[in-house]
């Protein structure tokens, strides 16, 4: 993992600390496993977003996984 510090604007927190949280995953389990997993939480956010209650947590968790999958191809 690289050690770069870098100013982060606030309005962009919370951006870059779901994707150091998603690096921080991927560089742990491997590309692999992480692709793997955030297909699991697309499919599961999906599935859990049919419900209108379910969406609210549903619609993130799917966001999340698209984020892992790409982080992992790329």
């Amino acid at each position: 993992m690289k050690a770069h510090k870098r100013h982060v604007p606030w309005y962009l927190a919370p951006f870059h600390a779901i994707w150091w949280l998603i690096s921080f995953i991927l560089a742990f389990t491997g590309r692999l496993i992480g692709a793997i997993l955030g297909m699991i939480f697309m499919v599961v956010g999906v599935i859990v977003s049919l419900t209108v209650v379910g969406a609210i947590v549903g619609i993130p968790l799917a966001l999340v996984g698209l984020l892992m999958v790409i982080r992992s191809l790329f």
